[in-house]
């Protein structure tokens, strides 16, 4: 897609055209403000820039770009070189991907989310999907299973969902649907006034999004423990300006994620540890969902959602079964070590 466009891009993407002393621009959109959510991106930045002596730089801007919702279409066109985005926030665009956002698929930390999306992001037919949008996939950027925040009194059996408004995108919506909620997939920047204004009743975020986007401090409960799934962000350049970086370049590029991948994890990890503190600090109520509940959810909604998502997919001539069963491959291998 917008092949064309390959000239404009090499020329608008900062690459040295003057002689070796002209330093190489990027242009990164984010959205937001910096948090855990995008310190991998910090500090991809800061190894790029160290890495080539000043000559390589990642400018990084936190919604002066684009619409979160529009960083996809803004790397196929080339209007800026890398970039951040959710799966969730358009499925028709990336549909290889959403086998990492269905619900339940057994995935417990952040060192394994990393495992199965990067496994999922060199697959080739993810490759050609993102490449329809002239991308290339980077880096993911792994989060916890989301919960919900909501006010009023806590919800902590199933039948309490039924028309419960949740801003809840992806597999997670769909997951929340199938027991009787009304999902709705505002972005991480509406979530806190579509909460505040009554539009939703409840908000599904990660940690660092619930006090990113305010949405903590309008609660009165978080369930500790539904886990219901995540959402797949993953971090993408443009193939052309990827493509036009000097040799040196483009392996300090590549050298740096694994690095900036364990700086992400190491921050996010200490905000996890202190979650409770916050949550007695802002007086939100803990709530636990019991097992018998939490059985219930899983058997509404892992299997139909799963075998459903694989009879779409396939329809769209994406190899769904084996996307979904390298998930759980990597899954099974990164837990035996191998």
């Amino acid at each position: 897609m917008n092949r064309f466009l390959t000239a404009a891009v090499a020329a608008t993407a900062g690459v040295a055209m003057a002689g070796e002393a002209a330093a190489t621009e990027w242009n990164v959109s984010l959205w937001g403000k910096r948090r855990a959510f995008t310190e991998h991106v910090e500090k991809l930045a800061e190894l790029v820039s160290e890495k080539t002596n000043g000559e390589f730089t990642l400018n990084i801007s936190y919604g002066g770009l684009s619409k979160n919702k529009e960083n996809l279409d803004g790397i196929s066109i080339g209007a800026f070189e890398m970039a951040q985005f959710c799966a969730g926030y358009h499925r028709d665009k990336n549909p290889s991907i959403t086998v990492l956002e269905l619900p339940f698929l057994g995935v417990n930390t952040l060192e394994e989310e990393v495992a199965v999306s990067h496994a999922v992001y060199a697959h080739p037919a993810v490759e050609a999907d993102l490449d329809r949008w002239n991308a290339k996939l980077l880096m993911t950027s792994p989060m916890p299973q989301y919960n919900i925040v909501g006010t009023g009194e806590p919800r902590d059996e199933l039948a309490e969902f039924k028309d419960m408004r949740v801003r809840a995108t992806g597999g997670i919506g769909q997951a929340f649907s199938a027991v009787g909620a009304v999902p709705t997939s505002v972005t991480a920047t509406e979530a806190y006034n579509a909460m505040e204004s009554g539009v939703v009743d409840t908000v599904a975020f990660a940690q660092h999004a619930h006090l990113s986007f305010g949405t903590i401090n309008k609660a009165d409960w978080w369930t500790a423990n539904l886990n219901p799934g995540t959402v797949n962000c993953p971090v993408v350049v443009n193939t052309d300006a990827y493509e036009a970086l000097s040799d040196a370049e483009r392996e300090a590029l590549d050298s740096s994620v694994d690095e900036a991948i364990a700086h992400y994890l190491e921050n996010y990890g200490a905000l996890l540890t202190k979650w409770d503190s916050v949550l007695d600090e802002k007086g939100v109520e803990k709530v636990m969902i019991s097992d018998e509940q939490l059985a219930e959810f899983r058997k509404v909604a892992a299997d139909p959602i799963r075998e459903q998502w694989i009879k779409d997919m396939s329809a769209q001539g994406l190899p769904a079964q084996e996307l979904y069963d390298l998930v759980q491959k990597t899954l099974s291998d990164h837990r035996s070590g191998s």
